[in-house]
Parts: C-alpha cells; structure tokens; sequence
C-alpha cells in the first residue's frame, strides 16, 4: 500500500482541487492576511508572499513527500481564481486515518466552496484512497466551520477541553491567543450516503485524475 499522497486533481460541479502553484503566491498571502483566518489558525500575522512561497514550494511538497498529508489548492472552475486551500494532516497510513481542514478566501464565503471542496476530497479519500476515518477540529465558537462539518455528513465525537488556541485582537490592534475548546469530528464511509446529492447532486463530486 502507498504511503503518500499523489499529486492530485479533483474536479466538482464549480472548482477544481488541484496543487498549489508558485501562481498561487500573491492571492494565498492576501486570503491568509485575513481577520477570521488570523483569529481561527496559527498562520502567523502578518503573512508575506514569502511566507506563502515557502509553504507553495517547500512545506507542502514535504508534507506530501513525507506522508504526513496533502495540501491543495482550491480554485473556481470558471475564473481559476484561488478560493481557499484544503489539508490534510496527521495521516495514519496503517488505520487509513487523515485530518482535514479548510481554509476559505473571504470574497468567497457563503457559496458552500468549503463544503463542496470538502466533500470533494472526503469522497476521493475514502473512494480511491481506501480511507476509513476522517477527522475534523473545530473552534467551539467557530460555527462557520461546524456548519461545514455538519453539512457533509460529520459526526460529532466530543469536546477537548482548553486544546485551541485561538487569537483576538487588543485594543493596541496587536493579536492575543485566547484559549477555548474543540470540537472533534468524524466522518467514515458510510456517513455520506447522501451527502453529495444534498450539495450539488449526485454527479457534481465524482471526477479525479
């Protein structure tokens, strides 16, 4: 059996999932730059394009190369605008196992990108990869994210005490972590019956290459 990722790309009804180019460098910079990005993650603030080069050309090639996980971008099918990024980390090759994380472009919230992207990858895991268990975190007070758990068929397995560290911002305008729970999810096999036609019909996440 494999131990890493291929180089992918995964096509829906509206965006295609595919790696993240050197292209990507001046939108990825902007989208991480972002207030919710910046208070839900541990990009660091402020995020440069050389920040976002290193991760395009050196984090996540290693990551993949390593087996550790999969980074890919997400872009519209129609412009090829860069839409948000999807991850995929802390892969467990021997029980089939991944966490999965989304991050979304702020012009481009509200569209369900962060589901369908999701889902997308959720159904070539467990369809061409043989996955069993996907994972999910999620700030307790992010509910932008746990609607996007709940809307591909997640299950929700429990809370981790005090394990986020999330940011806000002081009145000196700097950023502060602040401490509060996570939410686990899951998602196996059987969970997305239905999930897809629910979203974009059931021919709207089936293509891979």
């Amino acid at each position: 059996m494999t131990s890493t990722f291929p180089n992918i790309s995964i096509s829906t009804e509206r965006l295609v999932l595919r790696p993240l180019d050197e292209d990507d460098v001046p939108a990825l910079a902007e989208m991480m730059n972002d207030e919710q990005v910046a208070a839900w993650t541990d990009v660091p603030q402020p995020f440069t394009e050389a920040g976002a080069r290193h991760w395009i050309t050196a984090y996540a090639p290693a990551e993949r190369t390593s087996g550790r996980g999969l980074d890919l971008a997400v872009t519209e099918f129609l412009t090829q605008r860069l839409v948000g990024v999807i991850q995929l980390t802390k892969t467990d090759w021997h029980i089939r196992a991944t966490e999965l994380s989304y991050i979304v472009a702020p012009w481009a919230r509200g569209e369900g990108y962060a589901s369908e992207a999701a889902l997308a990858t959720a159904q070539w895991l467990f369809g061409d990869q043989k996955f069993e268990r996907i994972e999910l975190r999620t700030a307790a007070d992010n509910t932008a994210s746990q609607q996007v758990a709940q809307k591909i068929g997640c299950i929700s397995e429990g809370v981790l005490r005090n394990a986020c560290i999330a940011h806000v911002r002081t009145e000196a305008g700097t950023w502060a972590d602040m401490r509060t729970d996570f939410i686990v999810w899951s998602l196996l096999p059987e969970d997305l019956e239905g999930a897809g036609e629910e979203l974009a019909g059931s021919d709207g996440f089936t293509s891979w290459n």
